[in-house]
Formats: structure tokens, C-alpha cells, sequence
């Protein structure tokens, strides 16, 4: 049986080296779990994976804690979820403090020019993977644009194009229902007994917010919970739908912070979703200082990841039986075409509020569509996006070498033409 001390080594290290978001993440613990330790064989890993997949939240993190449930139970699991998202969340926490003070400085801000610039080709290069392994039938394409559309121009909720696309690829699907011949007899009990644990664990810090009369931290628990449960598609897919809420309906930051939240969790390593983290965070450093900021980044790094391994430690007891649903494939394969359509959503969003300093939103009956006003157009934004993109897109440079790079150069051009 393999030790849980060699677990923690094995496990922290991929937690430190998971850079990249959840492609490069799940290629690292396939090399590491698979191939180099024989931990989880190729059908394992792909059958989790695809679990995975199915549900809300980061696959990744999910991923490894379900490798922990298979090689030492819960404690395994929890070892192992534990450490892919710690090492990022401490890294985060450090960020999030130093931009709370000082964020609104004039350096800062040039730095940050060169940041959006190069998220939104990391955005847009993200839409181009998933595009080329989502939409490979025209009715992927159909629900792809009518996503963009329902989120673009309708200004539909997140979770209602979701949930239609899920319900329609689910009604659409047909097949025969097949089971692994090696799967374990189908037993709910168990399942059902960790989702009611889990969910009084879950509840357990809202509830505290709630007794002490801690008005923002209730809402922000609240809200953050609901995100957890609706995050199909990783945290480019809810950013739109997240920014919406936290900048419009609460107040909590602003767009250039909500993009700039997007720009620091690409620096570390662990889930692109520790954006919430950030966020929450940096709300709490302006409604009440340091303290407030601490105990909001704890809040929703507890209600984001908490649900994860309620989701694993309930449901990986029933992947074989999960396995051969042809209806849960096909809301699967809907699900993964609308969030293409979100993410261009998203794409269109971040260029807009990137690329001009003026936007106009227009009405038309149903429809409320974001215009830019085209003389507010920022050059040094547009020639740094320009110059990301072709150093992601042509010439393959990784994230870690392009990030700080625009950030200087974005810094310098500020300097040299007297705007710091």
C-alpha cells in the first residue's frame, strides 16, 4: 500500500508544478500517475476523467482527488484535492494582499495594461483548443453560436444556457446502456450519506456568517456557493457570468479589477477558479482592511472546493455505473459545445473592455448589446495584445515567459511617455 507520506511528496509536487490550466494540469498527472508511478491505469485515469468532466468545478483538482479516494480512500482524497489547490491558494492569498494596497497606484496599473493584454490571447487561445475538440458536428456548432447569443445579445443567465443545452443534449441522446463487466454492485447509500455530510460541512461557515451578523461574508458564502455548483467549463466559462454579479449586482469590485483578478490567477500554479479567491479577497481588503480580506479569501476557498470533494467522495463509487449513460454523454457533449459559445462570449468581452476605454450599451427590444466608442481605442492595449498573440499563437511561447515580458513592456511605454 503506498504510504501517505509518499502521497504527500508526490502530490505537493504536482500541486507546485501545475501550471498551464487543466490541459497541462491533467497531462502532468497523467505522466506522473500513469506512466512514471503506475499508480492508476490508462482506463482508470480516462474513465475518472471523463467523470470528471461531467461535473461542475475544476476537473483537474477533481481528477487528483479522486486519484487519492482510489489509492487511500477519503484521507487519500483529501491529501490529494488538499494539495493541488493549496500551493496557488497561498500564492494567491500573497497577490491579492499586494494588490489591495497597492493596486491603485499608476505603476501598477501600466503593469497591469501589459496583463489584460496577454490574458485576452490566453482567452481566445483557449476558445481555439476547445473549439477544435468540441465542435465537430454542425449541431455542435448550432448550440455554440446560440450560446454566444443568449449570453451576448439576451443577456441570458449563465446557468440557464447551461442547463438548456444540458436538457437537450440529454433528450437527443440514444444508445444502449452499458456497464464495465468489471464494475462493483450499484450502492447509493453511501453516496447519499456523504452528500448529506458534505453538504452540513458546506453550509458551515455561511451559517457562521450568518449568526455573527456578517452581512458581506453571508452574501459572499451565498454566492460563491451557487458558482460552485454552475461552474461547467472551468472558470473562463463563469467569468462573464461571475464579473456580472460581484461588478453590477453587488458592487464588490470593478471590471478592470474583475480582469486583472483573471491576469494573477494565470501566474500560479493549481485551478484557474482560485480567480475567486482573488476576488472575494480583494472585496473584503476594501470593505474592511486586511482581516475582513483573510477571512473572505477563506470563505471562498471553502465553499468553491469544499463541493469538489463532495462531488468525487459521492460519485466515484459510481463511475462504472456512470460510465456507459449515453444520456449523460450527450448533455456532456452539449455542455462542452455551449461553453465554446460562452467562452467567445467572454473572448468579445475581455477585447472590448481591454482594447477601448468607452463602451456604450445598446438597447433594442429584447436585445442589449456592448458597443465600443472607437475613438476611446488604447493603442499601447491594441500593440500589446498584438504582440502577445503572436508570440502565444505563432511562435508557441509559454504563459510564464509572455506574461512578465508584457508587463514591462507595458510599464516602460508608460514610463517613457510621462503617464506614471
Amino acid at each position: 500500500m503506498i504510504s501517505y507520506a509518499e502521497m504527500i511528496r508526490v502530490f505537493g509536487t504536482i500541486g507546485l508544478m501545475s501550471f498551464g490550466g487543466p490541459a497541462a494540469q491533467i497531462a502532468l498527472m497523467h505522466r506522473v500517475l500513469v506512466e512514471e508511478r503506475t499508480w492508476l491505469t490508462e482506463a482508470q485515469f480516462l474513465r475518472a476523467l471523463s467523470f470528471c468532466m461531467l461535473l461542475p468545478g475544476p476537473e483537474a483538482m477533481q481528477l487528483a482527488t479522486y486519484a487519492g479516494w482510489k489509492l487511500r480512500g477519503v484521507t487519500g482524497g483529501l491529501i490529494a484535492g488538499a494539495l493541488f489547490v493549496l500551493p496557488g491558494a497561498m500564492v494567491m492569498a500573497v497577490l491579492a494582499l499586494l494588490y489591495g494596497a497597492y493596486g491603485g497606484l499608476p505603476w501598477m496599473q501600466a503593469l497591469f495594461i501589459g496583463v489584460k493584454a496577454t490574458v485576452l490571447i490566453i482567452v481566445i487561445e483557449a476558445i481555439l483548443r476547445l473549439s477544435r475538440r468540441a465542435l465537430k458536428r454542425r449541431t455542435d456548432i448550432v448550440i455554440a453560436v446560440l450560446a454566444f447569443l443568449a449570453l451576448f445579445a439576451l443577456n441570458l443567465p449563465f446557468p440557464v444556457v447551461i442547463a438548456a443545452a444540458a436538457l437537450w443534449g440529454g433528450l437527443r441522446a440514444s444508445g444502449p446502456v452499458l456497464t464495465p463487466p468489471d464494475a462493483a454492485p450499484l450502492r447509493w447509500a453511501p453516496s447519499l450519506r456523504v452528500l448529506f455530510i458534505g453538504g452540513l460541512l458546506w453550509a458551515i461557515p455561511i451559517l457562521w456568517a450568518v449568526t455573527a451578523g456578517q452581512v458581506f461574508l453571508t452574501d459572499l458564502g451565498l454566492f460563491f456557493s451557487k458558482l460552485a455548483v454552475v461552474t461547467f467549463g472551468g472558470a473562463y466559462a463563469v467569468l462573464a457570468y461571475m464579473t456580472q454579479a460581484v461588478v453590477l449586482d453587488y458592487g464588490w469590485i470593478n471590471t478592470a479589477q474583475m480582469i486583472d483578478a483573471l491576469g494573477l490567477a494565470e501566474t500560479t500554479p493549481g485551478p484557474l477558479i482560485l480567480v475567486t479567491q482573488f476576488v472575494g479577497m480583494v472585496a473584503g481588503m476594501a470593505q474592511g482592511g486586511v482581516a475582513l480580506a483573510l477571512l473572505a479569501g477563506l470563505m471562498v476557498l471553502w465553499v468553491t472546493f469544499v463541493p469538489c470533494f463532495i462531488w468525487i467522495f459521492a460519485g466515484a463509487p459510481l463511475i462504472d455505473w456512470l460510465e456507459g449513460r449515453p444520456r449523460l454523454s450527450g448533455a456532456l457533449a452539449a455542455i462542452t459545445a455551449a461553453v465554446v459559445g460562452v467562452i467567445a462570449n467572454l473572448s468579445l468581452w475581455f477585447a472590448l473592455h481591454t482594447l477601448f476605454a468607452e463602451l456604450n450599451l445598446l438597447r433594442w427590444g429584447g436585445l442589449q448589446i456592448l458597443w465600443p466608442e472607437v475613438t476611446s481605442l488604447q493603442p499601447v492595449a491594441a500593440g500589446l495584445a498584438v504582440f502577445a498573440g503572436w508570440l502565444i499563437l505563432r511562435q508557441h511561447w509559454s504563459l510564464v515567459r509572455v506574461l512578465p515580458l508584457a508587463a514591462l513592456l507595458s510599464l516602460t511605454i508608460s514610463a517613457l511617455t510621462g503617464v506614471l
